[in-house]
Order: structure tokens, then C-alpha cells, then sequence
């Protein structure tokens, strides 16, 4: 695989990284204190193109390969991890799973929305007793009035209270199993949709999260995504490259960690000398620093993958899994380094530490990418 960025790649990556120097971090504490969505923001994020990062020209998007569109997440999560996860869900779930599987008419009419701002999109998928364990789901889709009525409830909906687009999986066939999942695609305002209780997170408090609610709520035929009884297929495929964007995010959240180990150690002095000249701090630096470099490498080998239409499922999960852990581990480092000081929120230490902890949980689980990745490898191993 080509290790250096294309001047292209470089490019898209100074300049979103400029942005959120400019203006991400500097209201990135606010906006965590308050723990409500930036709504403000979503206009700038639409100009530079970052809602619609690999969505075509055509349809208004920036036109964009996956690994730009990784290096993107990553420095707009160095700016906040909580816009960091808003671009990467929006990108990667809801604009993803339409542009992989709708069809040319849904294409046609939502991806301009998405892609230029006008709507956020959201993807619900998980139910309080459905999470890791996605085929059962117990939301309803029954034929009636000419469309569908869907009944049942999703939870932890990145995007769920100031979304307007939302990807919906429901079963349709009860006797069929994970082949009785559909997906559809619910407009915001649509007659039983309801938006339930917004979360109050321990991290990435900036991110909206909230329950969402489906009541009789009817839709047209034509909401359909794809051919019914296909939607969890859909839903595995749209995980796989979303898992390459939460790596993304954590090298990102690592990274912001890593800066400010780095300027706090290089400032702090103990006993006659800056912290930086300890040893100990020294191996914690380095650790941090190989520890990332390895996670972004990982992450744009499986974006370098899906861009060359190769498999990428078992690489997806090892990206995801290893950026998640190791930008765990950078985080806790930073703020050993702080020591005091990273555990106040004067000190943005503090609210990395938080933010990170969503990239082992999100999209799968740490168990279940090892569990993925163990699968690939022996199936790969007794064919």
C-alpha cells in the first residue's frame, strides 16, 4: 500500500485540520460544559464540504475517496471528538447507507440534502435489548394505507433529536429471521415518529444522542431501501465502513492528546527541570506516539481497501479495535502527565479521556471485532 499522503490528501488534511484550529477548538469546552449539538457549526461543516465526504459530485458532495474522507474525520476529532463522531455517523451510516443501496431516485433526492447541509441524517439500528446482537431487533414494518407502518423504538441515535433524514432498520418478516430486516428511510415530521429523551453522556456531550420513537408511524412504499428482507446485509456492509471512520475519530482524539501531553510536559518543571526531561514521561511520549502511528496506518490501509473495491471487513475491525485501545491508552497517558491538572476541567485532558471511551463501544464493540477478526482468520485458515 502507497505509506505518503498524495499532495491532494495532504491538502484535505491541513485544511480541515486549520478549521478546527480556527474554529472547533476554541468553543470545543463550551460546548461539552452545556452538552447540547452546535447546531451553529453545521453551516461551515457544509461549506467545506464535510457532509459529504465521499458522496458525488453530482449529487453535491465533495467527491471524495476514503481516504481523504478518513483523514478528514481524523482532524476534524482532533478539533472535537464530539463533531469528530457527528461527521463520521452522518458520513459513514446514514449519506453511506443510501448511497451504497438506494436507489437512483432516493439518491437523487436525499443526498443533496445531506451532502449540503440542509438535513443531518441519523441511523437507527439499535433497541434497548438489541445491540451488538443486531438480528433482533424487534421494531415492526407491516404493509398498510398504501406504504408501511413502523412501531417500536431506537436508541443512542447519533443525530437522533436534530436529525431530519433517519435510516431505519425494521423487521418485516417476522418468520425469516435476520432476512426479515428492511431498511427505510423516515423524514423528520413524518406521522409517529417520535423524538424520546436525549441522553446525558459521560463523553462527546456535544454530540446529540436521544431515543427515537416510531408510533403507527407510516411511510411510503418508496421508502424502502433496496428490496425488503434485505436490510441487514445493508446494515453489516454500511457497519464495515463505518468502523474505518470510528478509527479515524479515535487517532484523532489521540492526537489532541498527544499535543497537549506535549505542551504541558515541555512547560510544567519538577525539580529543576520541564517534565518532558524525565525519562518516565519520555516512554509515556513515545509509546503514545507509536501507538497512533501505527492506528493511522491501519485505518487508511482498510480506507485504501475499500477504495480499491477489495474486502475489508477483517481490516475494518483491526483498524477500529487497535485506534480505539491505543487512543484509549494515549488519553490516559496524557492526563497521567497533567497529573493534578488532567483532572480538572480547566485542562482539555480531562475531556479527551471521556470522549475516547465511545470508540471501544460504537459501531461494535472491542469483543466483537476480535470476535470478527478471530472468524476471518480461521475461516481463511481451514479453507
Amino acid at each position: 500500500m502507497r505509506i505518503e499522503l498524495t499532495e491532494e490528501q495532504a491538502a484535505v488534511r491541513r485544511t480541515i485540520r486549520d478549521f478546527a484550529a480556527a474554529e472547533i477548538r476554541p468553543h470545543a469546552a463550551r460546548w461539552d460544559r452545556e452538552g447540547s449539538f452546535p447546531k451553529e457549526i453545521v453551516p461551515k461543516l457544509a461549506v467545506l464540504g464535510l457532509l459529504g465526504l465521499v458522496v458525488p459530485e453530482e449529487y453535491g458532495g465533495s467527491g471524495l475517496e476514503m481516504v481523504s474522507a478518513m483523514l478528514a474525520v481524523e482532524a476534524v476529532s482532533w478539533g472535537d471528538g464530539s463533531l469528530g463522531l457527528t461527521v463520521a455517523s452522518h458520513n459513514s451510516l446514514c449519506v453511506g447507507h443510501i448511497l451504497a443501496f438506494a436507489s437512483g431516485e432516493q439518491k437523487r433526492h436525499y443526498l443533496p440534502l445531506l451532502a449540503g447541509g440542509d438535513a443531518l441524517g441519523a441511523w437507527c439500528l439499535t433497541e434497548p435489548a438489541a445491540g451488538s446482537d443486531a438480528a433482533a431487533i424487534q421494531t415492526r414494518a407491516v404493509r398498510g394505507n398504501g406504504g408501511w407502518i413502523l412501531n417500536g423504538t431506537k436508541v443512542f441515535v447519533t443525530q437522533g433529536s436534530v436529525g431530519r433524514v433517519y435510516v431505519v432498520m425494521a423487521v418485516t418478516d417476522p418468520t425469516a429471521g435476520h432476512r426479515g430486516i428492511s431498511a427505510f428511510i423516515v423524514e423528520r415530521g413524518a406521522p409517529g415518529l417520535r423524538i424520546g429523551k436525549k441522553e446525558d453522556k459521560l463523553g462527546l456531550r456535544a454530540s446529540d444522542t436521544a431515543e427515537v420513537g416510531f408510533e403507527d408511524c407510516e411511510v411510503p412504499d418508496d421508502a424502502v431501501i433496496g428490496a425488503p428482507g434485505t436490510g441487514y446485509r445493508q446494515a453489516l456492509a454500511v457497519l464495515e465502513r463505518g468502523r474505518i471512520g470510528i478509527g479515524a475519530m479515535a487517532v484523532g482524539i489521540g492526537r489532541a492528546a498527544l499535543d497537549a501531553a506535549l505542551t504541558y510536559g515541555a512547560q510544567r518543571t519538577a525539580f529543576g527541570q520541564p517534565l518532558t526531561g524525565f525519562q518516565a514521561v519520555q516512554f509515556m511520549i513515545a509509546d503514545m506516539t507509536m501507538e497512533l502511528d501505527a492506528a493511522e496506518l491501519l485505518v487508511l490501509r482498510a480506507a485504501q481497501l475499500a477504495d480499491l473495491g477489495h474486502p475489508f471487513r477483517r481490516e475494518a475491525s483491526m483498524a477500529k479495535l487497535y485506534a480505539s485501545e491505543a487512543a484509549a491508552r494515549a488519553t490516559n497517558k496524557a492526563l497521567q502527565i497533567h497529573g493534578g491538572y488532567g483532572f480538572i476541567k480547566d485542562y482539555p485532558v480531562e475531556r479527551y479521556y471521556r470522549d475516547v471511551k465511545l470508540t471501544e463501544i460504537g459501531e461494535g464493540t472491542s469483543e466483537i471485532q476480535r470476535i470478527i477478526i478471530a472468524k476471518s482468520l480461521l475461516e481463511s485458515f481451514s479453507a
